[in-house]
């Protein structure tokens, strides 16, 4: 008989990394201790660091993972040309906001990264430059392809990818801003999860609109 999966105790990196998700989320880069990782991960001090050597190598790592997701989200999508375009364009907004739900602090430490540690951005840029083109450029066809036939607006594909992920992403970047001004509507996250998938595709498909 096969174990399940689910059942199966994390590995001792898989602990590391997610005491280290936690730690760089809520404390950011400069506040993250690997001390404090490796105490929340069950691990000595000495046993994170022979898994990972530095806390730039442990950062370096978990952003290779949540970019490599995100970048499965986009491409399983809108890189593939044979999926309808308002069906694509629903299903790349509603995944990429569950992956923000699923990861909420994300864009704010992302943000705070590119601001305070300016020289992470080009690692960054180096993990997306080699698929990004390629799925504007293949939205981009399939837009013109739709407008010629009279199906959506000629718009920059560009433009477009950058609407979707502003919209997804605003809320969770200033959600104590948000919350004080809008009465916590936050608070409830999968119904707010959810109203903003209707929101947000309804927004981006009035855009198309021919």
């Amino acid at each position: 008989m096969q174990a399940n999966p689910q059942s199966e105790p994390q590995s001792t990196e898989e602990r590391i990394l997610e005491a280290a998700v936690q730690e760089f989320m809520t404390k950011g880069y400069a506040g993250a201790r690997t001390t404090a990782m490796a105490e929340a991960a069950g691990v000595t001090h000495a046993m994170l660091h022979y898994y990972f050597r530095t806390k730039d190598k442990l950062l370096d790592r978990i952003i290779e993972s949540k970019i490599g997701t995100l970048r499965d989200i986009m491409l399983a999508s809108l890189g593939d040309p044979t999926i309808p375009l308002f069906d694509k364009i629903k299903s790349t907004i509603e995944n990429h906001q569950d992956f923000i739900a699923a990861n909420p602090e994300l864009p704010r430490f992302m943000i705070n990264e590119v601001l305070n540690r300016p020289d992470r951005m080009p690692k960054v840029i180096e993990r997306l430059k080699h698929h990004t083109p390629l799925v504007v450029q293949s939205l981009q066809r399939q837009i013109d392809e739709y407008a010629d036939r009279g199906l959506c607006r000629r718009v920059d594909a560009g433009m477009l990818m950058l609407d979707i992920v502003s919209l997804n992403i605003f809320p969770f970047s200033a959600k104590p801003m948000v919350n004080a001004l809008l009465g916590g509507m936050m608070e409830n996250s999968q119904a707010f999860v959810e109203a903003r998938k209707i929101e947000n595709v309804e927004t981006i498909m009035k855009k198309l609109q021919p």
